[in-house]
Formats: structure tokens, C-alpha cells, sequence
């Protein structure tokens, strides 16, 4: 039994790590994975496609992020509440670990192709949200459904692609989420507080479930909350650190651009590889960090109590940008500024709080607090998106069991190892992705005579 578990593992290590995100080499040059070279050439047509909306229309969505309860349409949450919830879900401990791992693992030039996919991937979330507008279903008692399963169903007319979709980012959800969140969680209590992670998971368990039974009124009440003051407590942070090293900025921004077309290589090899490792971690951080391309934008946008999709694809924008550009670079801004990029033994989020150490007295103790946070609103927003992915599947009698399901299996999350759960969240993540850009891209018509016309 346990020869085929292992095999199994191994299995799941091999097409998620080689196959799908994994480096292609060809001679002596590295490429970014099949993932990340398919993610930016969506990105860059659906830009030239938009007539790079997320610089035409960037004032416009702006106003994406001025508080306000109006409602103009059917939904569950107002358009603001709606932004929040994909904010949360999407800004969560990847923008502080997997920022810095891309920056230990791909040089300071990774920071550069994080900037470079964060802005062609603003077309992508602006799609997701204009289609998951534009086809979301609403009944007359007040149920909603909403996500890539619907465009692909009735936008694209293909119900098997939807099917096969929804199952797979269901199972995602459910699988991967309450375990490597939680666990990361648990980790950086365990280090800074010295708390089990036992009790952590329970702790993490009981938050979640506070929240996650009410359904997605209480989910949209708590992120409204909570994303403002866990970007809010970060940015403090970041920028105090930044600024106590702001001498060194000019020459830390120069070594960005240099290093991220740089000839020479980072680790060692042929020439021109030092570009290729710098942007391979620069966009395959960048996906992780934005989830441009894995559709949870479409259910998130969905929910809004709007008749505008145009609107909620501009919120879209913002969102990307926010995490791309705000949070992301943070991360980035306080490792390279700091210098504890070069030579230290930690990665992660450790060397995130190692860095806000160096200007704060409880720099560490602020990282472990945002990691909570950013870590505790992705489960509550994942917890949504699996729901509405199971529920297409299986109806609504799958809803109450999933949601104690899902709580239950934080606790578990919050004491494993979660290696393997972590392949697994990337081949399920990385799977969902092929039959959302086909989605995407075959009716990126409909979202461009959206962004032209406004309300259709």
C-alpha cells in the first residue's frame, strides 16, 4: 500500500512539476513551463484585443476602489463586497512566500517579469469578469451560480468542456486549499508564537467555519473587512522598511532591469539562461500570485448586485494591479532592499519577515500576522469557489456537506506535510486552466463588445 502511494506521489510530482510548470529546455536555453508561456500569449492577445484596456479605462477602474453599497442589479453582493472577495481570495500567502521564492530562485530580474505578466494578466481577469457577468445564473428565490462552467456551457456551447471544468476545480478546491493554507499558517505560528499546530488548525478550523456557514453574504460581509486591512497592514510595513532603505532604491531598481535581461546566468550555464530563469520564476510567481487564468474571477465578479459587466471586468483590472504591482513588489522591494536575499538560509515567507526585521523591532511578529491573514481570507474565498464549482456538479444538496467538509479538513491541513498536496494543488490548478482560457479566448468577442458598448 504504501510503494503505491509513493508511486502515486511521485506521479503527481512528475506531471505537475515536469509536464505542466515545469522548465522546457531546448539546447542550452531554458523556457518558461507550458503553463506560463500559454498564460502570457493569452494575456498579450487578449491586451491587443482590448485595445489595452488596462491603460485606457485605469482611471476608470480606480473607482473600483471607493467604498459603496448602491446596487443596480440582481446578486448577492454589492459590486464593492465583490471585489474584496476576489481580492481576498487572490492575495494570499503566494504574494509573500512565492514572491520571495521567486527572487532567491530567480534573481532580483524576476521582480521585472512579475511586473511584466501582472500587466498582460489584467486583460485575462477583465475577461473572467465580463463573462462571468454576462452568463451567470440567477433564479427567482434568490439563488445565484456563477464561473467558467456557464460560458464554456452557454457561451461556448460546450457542456461536457464545463463539466469537466467545474469537476476539476471542485476537487481543487477541496483538496488542495484546507491543507496548504492552513499549513503554511501553522508554520509561521509554530516559529514565531510557539504554538502547536494542532491548535492552530482547530483555531483556523472554527475562524473559517464562523464564516464559511453563513454562505456568501457572510463570506462578502468579512472580506469587506478584512482585504482592506490585511493589504492595509502590509503596505505599512513594506513601506517602513522601504523607507529606511530608501538610499538604495535607485540602485536596487537598476539591478531589477538589468538582471532581467541579463545574458549571464544566475546559477551557472550557458549563456543566456540568466534571462530564462529570471523570467520563468517571474511568471510562474506571477500566476500564482494574480490566478489570472484559473477563472475563480468569473465566480467572484458574478455575485456582484450589478447589471454592469463592464464595471466588475474594471474592478478585475484593479484587482490584478493591486496584487501585482502593490503587494507583490513589497515583498520584493523589502527582501532586495534589505540585502538578506544574498546568502541567507531561509525562503519563503521566512526571509519576507527576516527582511521586515531589519527596520522593524517586530517586523517578524507583523509577517506572521499578515501571513494569518492573507492565509485565512484565501480559505474563506477558495471555500466559495469550490462550493459553486461542486454544487454545478452535484446540485445544491452537495452545499452544507462541503462546507463542514471543507472546515474539517483544515485541522488535518494545519499537521501534515503537505508536499505532495501542494504537487497536487498545481496539477488540479493547472488543469483547470486549459479549458478556462478555451473559454477566454473563444469568446473574447463578447467581452470586447462589453468593454465597447458598457451594459450588454
Amino acid at each position: 500500500m504504501s510503494e503505491a502511494l509513493s508511486a502515486l506521489a511521485r506521479a503527481i510530482h512528475f506531471v505537475a512539476d515536469d509536464v505542466l510548470w515545469g522548465p522546457i529546455r531546448i539546447g542550452g536555453v531554458t523556457l518558461p513551463s507550458i503553463l506560463a508561456l500559454l498564460l502570457f500569449g493569452s494575456g498579450l492577445f487578449l491586451t491587443l484585443r482590448f485595445g489595452f484596456v488596462q491603460v485606457r479605462c485605469f482611471r476608470e477602474a480606480l473607482q473600483a476602489l471607493v467604498p459603496s453599497r448602491r446596487s443596480d442589479g440582481a446578486g448577492a453582493l454589492t459590486p464593492f463586497q465583490a471585489f474584496m472577495t476576489a481580492l481576498a481570495a487572490s492575495i494570499g500567502t503566494g504574494n509573500i512566500a512565492g514572491v520571495a521564492t521567486a527572487i532567491v530562485s530567480g534573481g532580483p530580474g524576476a521582480l521585472f517579469w512579475i511586473w511584466c505578466y501582472g500587466f498582460f494578466a489584467t486583460s485575462i481577469k477583465f475577461a473572467e469578469a465580463v463573462l462571468g457577468m454576462k452568463y451567470r445564473r440567477l433564479d427567482g428565490g434568490g439563488g445565484l451560480s456563477a464561473g467558467p462552467m456557464h460560458y464554456l456551457r452557454d457561451g461556448l456551447r460546450s457542456p461536457r468542456l464545463a463539466m469537466a471544468y467545474a469537476v476539476i476545480a471542485g476537487v481543487a478546491a477541496l483538496t488542495t486549499t484546507p491543507f496548504t493554507q492552513p499549513n503554511s499558517i501553522a508554520d509561521v505560528w509554530r516559529s514565531q508564537l510557539g504554538v502547536p499546530t494542532l491548535w492552530s488548525g482547530i483555531t483556523i478550523s472554527v475562524l473559517a467555519w464562523l464564516v464559511i456557514i453563513g454562505g456568501i453574504r457572510a463570506i462578502g460581509l468579512a472580506m469587506e473587512k478584512l482585504s482592506p486591512l490585511k493589504v492595509g497592514l502590509y503596505l505599512l510595513g513594506g513601506l517602513w522598511v522601504i523607507a529606511s532603505h530608501a538610499g538604495q532604491i535607485p540602485a536596487m531598481l537598476a539591478l531589477v532591469f538589468r538582471e532581467a535581461f541579463s545574458i549571464g546566468s544566475v546559477a551557472g550555464g550557458t549563456a543566456g539562461v540568466g534571462i530564462m530563469v529570471a523570467m520563468r520564476y517571474g511568471i510562474a510567481r506571477g500566476i500564482y500570485a494574480n490566478e489570472a487564468g484559473y477563472g475563480t474571477a468569473a465566480v467572484a465578479y458574478g455575485t456582484a448586485q450589478s447589471d454592469d459587466p463592464r464595471r466588475q471586468g474594471l474592478a478585475a483590472v484593479m484587482e490584478v494591479f493591486i496584487v501585482s504591482f502593490v503587494t507583490s513588489s513589497i515583498s520584493a522591494f523589502t527582501i532586495l532592499l534589505s540585502g538578506v536575499w544574498r546568502g541567507s538560509q531561509n525562503t519563503g515567507a521566512a526571509i519576507v519577515a527576516e527582511a521586515f526585521d531589519t527596520a522593524l523591532p517586530f517586523g517578524g511578529l507583523v509577517v506572521a500576522l499578515c501571513v494569518f491573514l492573507f492565509g485565512y481570507t484565501t480559505l474563506i474565498g477558495w471555500a466559495y469557489y469550490g462550493e459553486q464549482f461542486l454544487e454545478y456538479v452535484f446540485g445544491p444538496r452537495v452545499v452544507v456537506p462541503y462546507r463542514w467538509t471543507y472546515c474539517g479538513l483544515i485541522v488535518l491541513g494545519a499537521v501534515s506535510r503537505v508536499d505532495t498536496v501542494w504537487a497536487w494543488g498545481d496539477l488540479m490548478n493547472g488543469l483547470q486552466i486549459f479549458p478556462n482560457l478555451v473559454g477566454v479566448i473563444g469568446l473574447s468577442g463578447v467581452a470586447a463588445a462589453v468593454l465597447r458598448g458598457g451594459k450588454r
